[in-house]
């Protein structure tokens, strides 16, 4: 028997062969460089048509969430563009914790990942087609440690100054598929939503806050192996460039509501987390925020407040995560909005679980949302 091949030499690609052995391969999750980090994979297998393949992930008790794996089924595509479930178990004393996959690809080559990707590629191409819309500016906020541009798209006449960003977590593609979403739908000049919104509100969109972590394969540090989303209170310059550039054009733009899009490992469900325990916290600026979760609740059933974080006591937040710096920094409404990497428990979709298109979907009623919420504020 042929034995396959698995490759993972390309844009945002992350796998380690142990072994392989007729249409079984043993592999394991290479960490984030400079990091202990954990959790992404991207590899693409080459094989007979109709082989069934057998694919164990090693050693992932040890990876960044084992809370995870329970219950996931890996994201698989043989064109890359439609993304569907491999039916997937897993067995925390099987090699140290080990994710089978299960799946015979009708062609000769199929590509897995923890989610679906969002390339870089596909980043330059959601940017240019936006940039190129009437009213939409691009803005180079700086420039990463490995030399990738940081972009900011700006639109809308509006005074309320609206921030939507993505991808601390580069791991976190759920985030950009949502970004595509959004910018969708504010670019469109015949969607009553952008159209009202785009009158109300000066939008700043960051569509991929960790470019050099998205390329490398990472699931959530940049090019020298920092966590983003705890950098919001002293970023520097040789740490967290990103964070630094856009902290600073922040303060520029002053912000009146914020978003910050993330995917869990381990909740199989979309929430919002906000501010609590921040020192600048009061029940006004609470309620302002639960408004806009009510909002969103009301909107789109995939959307739920039942699972999600514990609340921060009072004086305990940590000013290092964005949502917090933010919230306090400006006395406005902030937020982290959390989407899964499995199939929601409340709603699932057997074959493609939490997917591309629902993160799209999501993106336009969380925009509806904000258009109610300004209309109240």
């Amino acid at each position: 028997m042929t034995k396959i091949a698995i490759d993972a030499g390309f844009d945002s690609g992350n796998i380690k062969v142990l072994s392989v052995d007729g249409n079984t391969a043993e592999l394991s999750i290479p960490k984030d460089h400079m990091s202990e980090f954990a959790q992404w994979f991207h590899f693409r297998v080459t094989c007979d048509a109709g082989s069934e393949l057998t694919l164990k992930i090693t050693g992932l008790n040890d990876s960044a969430y084992p809370g995870g794996w329970p219950g996931y089924d890996a994201c698989v595509s043989e064109d890359r563009e439609f993304w569907a479930r491999a039916t997937s178990s897993f067995d925390k004393d099987e090699s140290g914790g080990t994710l089978t996959i299960s799946y015979a690809p009708a062609s000769n080559t199929a590509w897995f990942a923890y989610f679906a990707p969002y390339s870089m590629e596909r980043h330059h191409d959601l940017v240019a087609e936006a940039a190129s819309c009437e009213g939409v500016d691009l803005v180079r906020l700086g420039q990463t440690l490995d030399g990738q541009p940081l972009d900011c798209l700006e639109m809308g006449e509006g005074e309320r100054s609206v921030w939507l960003y993505a991808r601390q977590h580069p791991g976190e593609t759920q985030a950009e598929w949502w970004m595509e979403g959004a910018l969708e739908c504010l670019t469109d000049p015949t969607d009553p939503i952008a159209r009202a919104l785009r009158k109300t509100c000066r939008f700043h969109i960051v569509p991929n806050c960790n470019p050099d972590g998205s390329r490398r394969g990472h699931l959530r540090t940049n090019a020298v192996g920092t966590n983003l989303n705890r950098e919001w209170a002293e970023p520097s310059a040789d740490k967290s460039p990103e964070v630094l550039a856009i902290r600073n054009y922040m303060d520029k733009t002053g912000v009146d509501f914020a978003m910050d899009v993330h995917g869990d490992e381990a909740i199989p469900a979309v929430f919002l987390a906000g501010f609590e325990g921040i020192p600048g916290w009061s029940d006004e600026l609470g309620e302002s925020y639960y408004r806009y979760e009510r909002i969103l609740d009301r909107r789109t059933p995939d959307f739920q407040t039942k699972l999600g974080y514990p609340k921060t006591p009072a004086g305990r937040a940590n000013l290092g995560i964005s949502t917090n710096q933010v919230a306090n920094r400006f006395g406005c409404t902030a937020m982290t909005l959390e989407m899964p990497y499995k199939d929601l428990a409340d709603a699932p979709e057997p074959e493609q679980g939490w997917s591309p298109e629902r993160c799209k979907l999501l993106a336009r009623d969380c925009l509806a949302s904000l258009l109610e919420w300004t209309q109240s504020t």
